[in-house]
């Protein structure tokens, strides 16, 4: 028997900080390559997850999974950040991030990336990719020396914690959205995948490849998306610009608790955030740094939140969001009218003009005192994200400028630009810009107990003339 077997600590106490046993700690095979070559191949893998992700948002019309691809897109992203700073922990100056590091993991992503539809591409991702990263990171946090690189066994552990959700929610997906799960193409199409992971040795290169690269099923030599926004079929008439939400909020004449509906609206509304911020990740993809796109995503993913606020409102208050036109043409407008550089423009001005107290805190001052506690609760954070948002955009967006106020000025200007197209959507049968207001006010007084204010049944402003920020267009 070694001493290694016959270690005692005090008192029998866990030793070595309670890492491992002693003998554990005595084994040596391990070294700090075989952990930055792991590291490197995951870092890969997820930041591809995460610009496919991020890519599908605008396109795909499903609102759950609009929601999920904005969460666990930034999930990802928040692995990969991970292991960049590990990484460079490891005398590995330059990182050498951004280089492919096996040609058949590239080929087997590219295959999931031009996937023609859903169902295939939630297989690849999450019935495939991410529960092999799982069992990357299970291997990583049993074979690296756990004392010696114990920072990265924890990110390891770290990493399996979240990416477990992932393929949880990945498999419910699946499942809801596959009308036949022994369909022999999808069976065949998983199989096509992990034989392509086997070439590869795994996505952590810990097993011998199995030869050749199989034939490509989806020839795709890079990432195409589509930025035009898409919505489901329970987005009814989504090109409704007939109520100014803007307008009512900000008038002094009606009550806190009835502006607490526009703010629902307006937070379910926030949709359409993600779909034009998706474009200008995607866009801006080669021309700025990870963290400028790590930010980005987060950001992203708050707006993600706040839409969910404002349906989690909606329920609470027992009013079906269906029934109401979620517009969606600010997103659609931005796409298709100005380059990513300027929509960022416009997402710094709107940001920052929430600021002042006319703004965010406006808003949660509104709901505080409206008497409904979760309008108040989701009020309180979207202040916090936003302030947030304000200085994310101070360290990407207005360096790019001679001042603030130059920053200000080019973001407004950009936003003046585009073209509302009230009239046009109206003229080509797209919308007839019905006023749904009093059909919401009236439910919500009818559940509230209350007879509905006439001033404000009658509100019927619209976006003809106006931006959301009451500016003329």
């Amino acid at each position: 028997m070694t001493l290694a077997n016959q270690y005692k600590s005090y008192r029998g106490l866990p030793p070595l900080a309670g890492l491992c046993s002693m003998q554990r700690a005595t084994q040596p095979n391990w070294s700090l390559d075989d952990s930055v070559t792991r590291l490197k191949r995951l870092h890969y893998v997820l930041r591809r997850v995460h610009e496919m992700m991020v890519a599908r948002i605008p396109s795909e019309p499903v609102y759950e999974l609009k929601m999920a691809y904005s969460h666990h897109s930034y999930l990802c992203a928040e692995q990969v950040d991970m292991i960049r700073r590990r990484v460079g922990e490891m005398r590995e100056p330059p990182l050498g991030l951004d280089k492919v590091p096996d040609d058949a993991l590239q080929l087997t992503l590219t295959e999931i990336d031009g996937a023609p539809n859903t169902i295939q591409f939630l297989i690849g991702i999450y019935s495939v990719i991410i529960p092999e990263c799982v069992a990357a990171c299970q291997r990583l946090g049993q074979q690296a020396h756990p004392l010696a690189d114990a920072p990265t066994v924890r990110v390891a552990k770290l990493m399996v914690f979240e990416l477990t959700e992932l393929c949880q929610y990945g498999d419910a997906a699946v499942e809801c959205l596959t009308d036949d799960p022994q369909d022999p193409k999808l069976i065949a199409w998983r199989s096509h995948l992990n034989a392509c992971l086997e070439v590869a040795g795994m996505i952590d290169g810990s097993q011998p490849s199995t030869g050749d690269f199989p034939q490509s099923w989806h020839v795709k030599k890079e990432t195409i998306y589509d930025k035009q926004p898409q919505r489901d079929e329970r987005f009814r008439d989504p090109y409704n610009a007939g109520v100014n939400p803007e307008s009512f909020l900000y008038n002094p004449e009606f009550s806190a608790r009835d502006k607490t509906l526009m703010m629902y609206y307006k937070r379910l509304r926030e949709i359409d955030v993600p779909e034009m911020m998706a474009s200008i990740i995607v866009e801006l993809r080669t021309e700025e740094p990870w963290d400028f796109h790590m930010e980005m995503c987060r950001q992203l993913w708050d707006e993600a939140r706040h839409a969910m606020m404002g349906e989690v409102g909606f329920v609470a208050q027992g009013i079906d969001w269906t029934e109401i036109p979620i517009n969606f043409t600010w997103s659609h407008n931005l796409n298709t009218q100005l380059n990513p550089r300027e929509r960022h423009g416009v997402l710094f001005f709107i940001e920052q003009g929430l600021m002042p107290k006319t703004g965010k805190r406006y808003e949660w001052e509104v709901a505080t005192e409206s008497g409904d506690p979760l309008s108040a609760l989701f009020q309180d954070f979207d202040w916090a994200d936003e302030v947030l948002h304000a200085q994310i955009g101070r360290r990407w967006y207005v360096p790019r400028y001679d001042s603030l106020k130059e920053a200000m000025a080019y973001g407004d200007a950009c936003w003046s630009r585009v073209l509302s197209q009230w009239q046009e959507y109206r003229d080509q049968g797209l919308t007839e810009h019905e006023n749904w207001w009093p059909r919401l006010y009236t439910t919500a007084c009818k559940n509230w107990g209350t007879t509905p204010d006439p001033a404000a049944l009658a509100f019927c402003e619209t976006y003809q003339d106006k931006r959301a920020d009451l500016e003329q267009l």
